[in-house]
């Protein structure tokens, strides 16, 4: 009898928790089964806690749920009583930099660099463009990460592992 794991609980953090760490809680939380469990925040969160339309757009046209999605502080996940967190990636390079909490457990971390799909003054059309190729860039490397073994995503190893995927 196989014993039933939990799932890893995985943070995104990005500085303002409205595109690149967006993609990244619902492309997970889409794609992990009952493995992982996608979350994501940011230092400073949009005001009205409302991630990118154009993120949200190209997560349905993908048919990916936007349900529950939204903006917020890293700080909730910093509290107690919040979900303990078995891993952190930040995906922007500000993020990244930053001096985070003190995360209870002291989780696995690693850093995912994407550019910002929201930065730039395109069409609508390039705007959206940035978006799609920002969630496909994101995809490619959650694929490697759902498809790891269990013993790679034993939290021994899970740091050297996650950081092992930002060279794919």
């Amino acid at each position: 009898m196989s014993q039933i794991q939990q799932p890893l609980n995985v943070l995104f953090l990005c500085t303002h928790n409205s595109a690149r760490s967006i993609l990244a809680e619902a492309l997970l939380n889409d794609m992990g089964n009952s493995r992982f469990r996608a979350y994501s925040a940011g230092s400073s969160p949009r005001g009205n806690q409302q991630p990118n339309p154009l993120g949200l757009e190209v997560l349905q046209n993908a048919g990916i749920s936007t349900q529950g999605l939204r903006s917020k502080s890293w700080s909730e996940f910093a509290a107690p009583g919040a979900p303990q967190m078995d891993l952190i990636i930040t995906v922007c390079d500000n993020a990244a930099g930053e001096v985070c909490p003190i995360w209870p457990g002291h989780p696995a971390t690693a850093h995912w660099g994407y550019a910002d799909p929201s930065e730039g003054d395109g069409t609508d059309e390039q705007k959206l463009e940035a978006f799609r190729q920002t969630l496909h860039a994101i995809k490619r490397r959650l694929e490697l990460l759902v498809s790891l073994p269990e013993e790679k995503l034993a939290k021994t190893v899970l740091q050297a592992t996650a950081r092992q995927l930002n060279s794919n």
